[in-house]
């Protein structure tokens, strides 16, 4: 029998305002106090959403999250205040910084395509001449990218951001401190469990005039991580290397000539395809956290999480 896939809510929550449909969150606003997140099992590539959700993916999502938002909350505050659900987290309402800061430790993915098509500055850092795919950077890099409303993030570089006036230069200064840091915090725990944090996307936000970490943080929807062991080796022979994200479903779509483009069809996700991208998201918990994935019980999702969400938000 096919496992059921959370793909769309429609809760309402005691003192909900308001409520957000984003590509894999459902965010609903309490009181315009509190945010309760929802993570579905949507997955979304080329900025499109797929028409097969994932099961269990919002939950491997959102325990990954929450692990790696209480392991930096001695860097930066963040949003998080409670899980009360596998597949939600209720935290701080903040007003979000209109830019993702995104930060690469190797050249691969959006970064290696760009190099490839000749450019040598991305978002205003100078790249080098002569690097290979998966090589990495004499130090990490920031990347930040517009957050879209719809269609496509766009790259942008700090002086634009500052000159157009997105993020004021004082806090802009201060998200890129908390950038590297996080990063660098990923990294030494990743390297833990012999894996390799290659890049990952931060998002900000403001309360009472503090900076506060928000959204997802170090999972496979907004980082990507190799396999330590066998880097150097398959680097070397221009091997590609073995990684955990969701690089795996855009090359998988490449292959099947879908790029997110007008007038490309999404190809047929069939239940074995599925199947195996919700191992693939199983085997990147388990990895990350050193710890066991418990499946929850999905037979009757939704009025699992409106309970759950519900008692909590009495409590608060």
């Amino acid at each position: 029998m096919k496992t059921k896939a959370l793909t769309k809510t429609n809760f309402h929550f005691p003192k909900q305002k308001s409520f957000y449909k984003g590509k894999v969150r459902d965010v609903y606003n309490i009181n315009d106090e509190y945010m309760a997140m929802v993570v579905s099992d949507r997955i979304s590539a080329f900025d499109v959403i797929l028409p097969e959700g994932i099961p269990y993916k919002g939950q491997v999502l959102n325990q990954i999250a929450a692990e790696f938002l209480d392991a930096t909350k001695d860097i930066i505050p963040n949003w998080k205040i409670a899980s009360p659900d596998p597949t939600v987290t209720v935290g701080y309402r903040c007003d979000p910084f209109k830019v993702e800061m995104v930060i690469r430790g190797y050249l691969t993915g959006h970064s290696w395509r760009e190099y490839q098509e000749g450019k040598r500055i991305l978002c205003g850092n100078v790249l080098a001449e002569g690097m290979k795919e998966d090589q990495k950077f004499s130090k990490p890099i920031i990347t930040p990218s517009t957050k879209a409303e719809e269609g496509h993030d766009e790259d942008i570089s700090k002086k634009e951001i500052i000159a157009q006036g997105i993020v004021d230069k004082e806090d802009y200064e201060q998200l890129e401190n908390y950038t590297f840091k996080l990063y660098q915090r990923g990294c030494e725990m990743a390297a833990k469990k012999g894996l390799i944090l290659v890049d990952t996307k931060y998002e900000f936000g403001k309360k009472n005039g503090k900076i506060y970490l928000i959204d997802e943080i170090h999972t496979p929807d907004s980082s990507r991580y190799f396999y330590a062991k066998g880097y150097q080796e398959r680097f070397d022979n221009g091997e590609k290397q073995k990684q955990l994200s969701k690089e795996f479903v855009r090359q998988w779509l490449i292959s099947k000539g879908f790029q997110g483009l007008e007038g490309q069809k999404i190809p047929e996700m069939t239940e074995e395809f599925v199947n195996s991208v919700t191992d693939r998201y199983i085997e990147l918990f388990e990895q990350i956290t050193g710890k066991k994935f418990v499946k929850s019980d999905v037979s009757d999702i939704q009025n699992r999480i409106e309970k759950n969400v519900t008692d909590f938000l009495n409590t608060l």
